[in-house]
């Protein structure tokens, strides 16, 4: 009775587990269904790497039970001691050059793939008129945003990533204050971002992100750097080529545009008295400034990265951000208070307003 009762406990734990592993299955997050071609070879080389490794599980297991089998004591009796193989050349090169013959079968595409990946030389290539042709993003990661500016293009935005489909996509990567990780599973492998150098990668995106479930590719910061790493997300757009044109025109539209303290729309004076030290809405300006760029805002997927995207969230955040990011710097050293002071409840609900009033897209 007690035996049954274990497997059916067993059984039970078991699909509890698959239930929750589904949901690693997903086409915005997950590195097993790839949607580029740096994930794509990189998803190859991890089902070359576990075939390998099935394979010699499998033969081990095999050998194992055959001698298990063939010398049991119930067949061969008790005294029999099988002939042993000790000193024998032949299987002594056999379980040598096996071995070297798998890591060689593992090593080739895994090396070459590396060297491949690395190759970011079109970063530097210009057309007839001196302009470069790769498209390239300066990714900064900060406790706990992540900022992304277009050189070429001379506009810089936050949080959210937007990269045209069917082109190489090249990154430089590096942090402002402590190691981060850049990651966006399901396009391809993590890279460092360092404080004292710049590291160089690229990635593909095969499909627009319009019909995964949120709307969006999910990234992530794979390097554990402080109290709130974990909810150091960002969301990745991926638009047709003629799309993201059409956003890179919006962006360079609100070159100097400004809060102004002035203005009869509270929100929008209390963003120039409060926010605008930190945070740009203008998408030609703000990199390098402390807070992310708030020019797409009303555009985004989330709120602080992992929020439902929403105004009562909104409120919630600029009423107290430590609550949500424990760590992050809109809080005074002492983690008691937001840095831009007390606020009214009439003039957070007027800035929340005016914030998720920025858009580029609607």
């Amino acid at each position: 009775m007690m035996k049954g009762l274990k497997k059916w406990r067993l059984f039970s734990l078991l699909a509890v587990m698959m239930v929750f592993l589904s949901g690693c299955g997903e086409d915005y997050i997950s590195a097993l269904k790839p949607s580029g071609q740096v994930g794509k070879e990189q998803f190859n080389l991890l089902m070359l790497a576990t075939g390998i490794m099935t394979l010699v599980v499998v033969v081990v297991s095999v050998v194992y039970l055959l001698a298990f089998l063939k010398f049991r004591r119930a067949k061969v009796g008790e005294n029999v001691i099988p002939k042993q193989v000790e000193g024998s050349h032949t299987l002594e090169v056999i379980w040598t050059v096996i071995p070297i013959i798998l890591l060689l079968i593992l090593a080739v595409p895994v090396v070459t793939a590396t060297y491949k990946f690395a190759d970011v030389a079109a970063m530097d290539e210009v057309d007839e008129n001196g302009d470069k042709t790769a498209l390239t993003v300066n990714v900064t990661a900060k406790l706990y945003w992540w900022e992304f500016e277009y050189p070429n293009q001379g506009i810089v935005t936050a949080q959210e990533l937007v990269v045209p489909t069917g082109q190489k996509v090249y990154f430089n990567l590096k942090a402002a204050d402590v190691k981060h990780s850049f990651w966006i599973p399901a396009v391809g492998g993590k890279m460092d971002t360092n404080v004292d150098n710049l590291n160089k990668f690229y990635l593909e995106f095969d499909k627009e992100s319009k019909d995964l479930k949120d709307g969006v590719f999910y990234g992530k910061c794979a390097e554990l750097c402080g109290p709130s790493h974990a909810l150091m997300d960002f969301k990745v757009k991926a638009l047709s080529p003629d799309a993201f044109d059409t956003w890179v025109a919006s962006m360079k539209a609100t070159d100097g545009k400004k809060a102004d303290k002035a203005s009869t729309d509270l929100g929008e004076a209390t963003f120039a008295q409060s926010c605008m030290g930190c945070h740009a809405v203008s998408g030609t300006s703000g990199a390098g400034t402390p807070g992310p760029n708030l020019t797409t805002f009303g555009d985004r997927n989330r709120v602080a990265g992992f929020l439902e995207h929403n105004e009562e969230n909104l409120k919630d955040w600029i009423k107290d951000p430590g609550k949500f990011k424990p760590g992050n710097l809109m809080m005074n050293p002492e983690g008691t208070a937001p840095i831009y002071g007390d606020l009214t409840d009439e003039e957070i609900q007027a800035l929340a307003t005016y914030i998720m009033g920025l858009s580029v897209e609607k």
